[in-house]
């Protein structure tokens, strides 16, 4: 497998995998809002160098124009869920303390919206904080029990979530990494050159070699 042919095939695979991850939580965060009879569901992701929460996905078609919305981590409803790893039922979003007001200002001018209450909840995964889940508005008033029914879309968000990262890390590092990529694709060559028990060998060296980077 030449160098090309393998950067091809990475680039391709990071790829798809985006686009993959990207529709299941556009799924969740759909199926959340018919859920709880919300008005608005979105995932805001933690972008950890930028120290920044991402809006990641949205349930309503209007609400797009937020995707890759940015605002500081610590900052607003989400921000404190993020710290916290608490969830958090508010029902009346204007006049609690932690709101953002200059955030739902730029949302409000983009969507025509103002959410009045909301529930969200941590998304976590092995006890990283990689993002919030919420729902906003709905017909009845939010209760601390529904907590639990969240927290199971959020369990979803966060395996998509981890595997949506690692996803841009490989792409960040494919982009980035001249040397590393020509010694991936002379390792990958040689494993492609190989059969039977060999073959199986050098697999398994391989995996031993994942196991160890990963700690």
């Amino acid at each position: 497998m030449s160098e090309d042919r393998f950067r091809a095939a990475v680039a391709a695979g990071v790829a798809g995998s985006e686009e993959a991850y990207a529709q299941l939580l556009q799924s969740i965060v759909q199926v959340a809002r018919a859920i709880f009879g919300a008005k608005g569901s979105s995932i805001w992701l933690l972008d950890e160098e930028a120290d920044e929460l991402v809006v990641e996905a949205v349930a309503r078609e209007e609400d797009r124009q937020l995707l890759g919305m940015r605002m500081p981590s610590s900052q607003g409803i989400a921000g404190w869920v993020l710290t916290t790893r608490q969830p958090i039922v508010i029902e009346d979003v204007q006049s609690d303390p932690r709101h953002a007001r200059d955030v739902a200002k730029r949302i409000a001018e983009r969507t025509g919206y103002a959410p009045t209450g909301l529930m969200a909840v941590p998304v976590l995964h092995e006890e990283q904080a990689l993002g919030v889940l919420q729902v906003l508005d709905r017909q009845t008033t939010f209760s601390l029990g529904e907590m639990d029914i969240l927290g199971m879309f959020a369990n979803q968000a966060a395996i998509a979530l981890d595997l949506l990262l690692r996803a841009r890390t490989a792409k960040s590092v494919l982009e980035g990494a001249d040397v590393d990529v020509a010694a991936a694709a002379r390792l990958a060559a040689a494993l492609d050159g190989l059969e039977g028990k060999r073959r199986d060998a050098g697999l398994e060296l391989l995996r031993a070699l994942e196991d160890l980077l990963r700690e």
